[in-house]
């Protein structure tokens, strides 16, 4: 147990569906590692809600929410298009930042970010919680282990079916499904892919959503080692598809809803037959290239990864960062690849 003095006090900057509806609940579940004792946002009834859980400091006023001194990580929650401006305020205020994604619009932001990064060293980090989604880490460490064989495509999806209309649905507010689901799953598809990106190909569309942003878009990675990545993410989709599918030289997974895993492989250490193809005209029957003989094991299991985390783990591996040193998982040249890629597609692809 950490003593009371060594829990990071934190001040929440945007007290909507992020600051209150995410982080607030995530920090309540290390009260022994990090106590809220401010928050600020433009409407006062989100800080009065703030204060009244809490006990917190309220501000409706930035600059004061800054001036306060009782206040060491600023989780920096608001609209996307201020994201850059409100890190570089809070870092130049002393305060080690939590930028909550996307962590910039374009690329240029994103390496500014990389700027205050070396003029503040360990003082600033993303908040990609998605890296920690129990069954990422579970697909990922049944690629790595090599059950499937080699690896030459991957399929991610989030689907559902939703008319959004508010403010995430107008580009001139940053919105669209690129900002919004776009950095989780275009980090997923970039850490899956495993070797740098050669190429990528990509649509964007509105379906459901009442403003003039994307609600859905679909890119195709390629990989220097020849894997492909095939990730849609939809707010328009009534059915939604499998959350992953694997296919490997020696098997092949399917993830419907990242709850169970369904596993089918050649039995370990079974070596291909020797075969060769030839010209002639084939044999009486349907078994071309004698499949039907090899040894394939089938099993379903349950999400469950070895380092047995979850999304909402993700101030857990950050207090460790700040107090303890370790590494944060997530690595600055990570996320502005995530940024430089999302800005490639949407230069490739006009909204439909």
């Amino acid at each position: 147990m950490k003593p009371q003095d060594e829990r990071i006090k934190v001040g929440i900057w945007g007290l909507g569906r992020a600051g209150w509806g995410m982080h607030c609940p995530e920090l309540d579940r290390f009260p022994k590692l990090f106590e809220i004792v401010a928050g600020c946002d433009l409407e006062a009834e989100r800080t009065r809600s703030l204060a009244e859980k809490y006990g917190a400091r309220v501000y409706t006023d930035p600059e004061e929410f800054l001036r306060d001194e009782g206040v060491e990580l600023v989780a920096v929650a608001t609209r996307s298009g201020d994201h850059v401006a409100h890190a570089e305020l809070a870092l130049r205020a002393g305060k080690t930042v939590f930028l909550e994604k996307p962590i910039a619009l374009t690329y240029a932001d994103a390496l500014r970010l990389r700027e205050l990064a070396a003029e503040h060293p360990g003082k600033l980090y993303f908040r990609h919680n998605r890296r920690f989604e129990a069954a990422f880490q579970h697909v990922r460490e049944i690629i790595d282990s090599g059950l499937l064989g080699d690896i030459y495509e991957i399929k991610l999806n989030r689907q559902f079916y939703q008319r959004r209309d508010d403010w995430q649905a107008l580009t001139s507010c940053g919105g669209g499904m690129l900002n919004n689901w776009g950095p989780h799953l275009i980090d997923h598809a970039l850490q899956l892919l495993g070797a740098p990106l050669r190429d990528l190909w990509c649509d964007l569309r509105r379906v459901a959503a009442v403003g003039d942003a994307e609600d859905t878009f679909k890119v195709l990675f390629r990989g220097e080692n020849g894997r492909l990545v095939d990730l849609e993410v939809s707010g328009g989709a009534v059915m939604p598809g499998n959350c992953y599918e694997v296919y490997g030289t020696r098997g092949a997974l399917v993830c419907p809803d990242e709850q169970d895993i369904k596993l089918k492989y050649l039995a370990p250490g079974q070596e291909f037959p020797e075969a060769e193809a030839h010209p002639g005209t084939p044999g009486f029957g349907w078994d071309f290239g004698q499949a039907s003989r090899l040894r394939w094991r089938r099993e379903t299991i349950m999400v469950e990864p070895k380092e047995n985390c979850t999304q909402q783990d993700i101030y857990r591996y950050l207090y460790a960062a700040i107090r303890d040193g370790v590494p944060f998982p997530i690595k600055m040249e990570e996320a502005l690849e995530v940024v430089r890629v999302t800005e490639m597609i949407r230069q490739r692809a006009a909204v439909r």
